[in-house]
């Protein structure tokens, strides 16, 4: 199976960064588009930036500017380098990757999701 993990999350005073990482393990034959998410309370989940395997991106105009998408293919790795963070930045976010999985000849495309991680921007 194939599971997506996140780590850097924390509690940031307005004005400061965050680094999030987010691992894929697993039988992985590839790693389509990977992205991150986020959602607050009482709000729908919502695209913060995504980044495809040839490294295109695309952000969300709310944090434009101030957030950095990367990944690092050899690690199955994917980061968001957030700055100039607002409380209104303050969600759950989750990482999200389409991920083409290998069982024996054939091949399963499918779209994972971690289980999130807390930011709170608040002084």
């Amino acid at each position: 199976q194939v599971q997506l993990v996140e780590s850097g999350g924390g509690l940031v005073q307005p004005g400061g960064s965050l680094r999030l990482s987010c691992t894929a393990s697993g039988n992985i034959f590839s790693i389509n588009a990977m992205g991150w998410y986020r959602q607050a309370p009482g709000q729908q989940r919502e695209l913060v930036a995504k980044i495809t395997s040839g490294g295109s991106t695309n952000y969300a105009g709310s944090v434009k500017g101030r957030v950095t998408i990367s990944r690092d293919n050899a690690k199955n790795t994917v980061y968001l380098q957030m700055s100039s963070l607002k409380p209104e930045d303050t969600a759950v976010y989750y990482c999200n990757a389409d991920i083409t999985r290998s069982s024996g000849f054939r091949y399963y495309t499918n779209d994972y999701w971690g289980r999130g991680t807390q930011v709170t921007v608040s002084s």
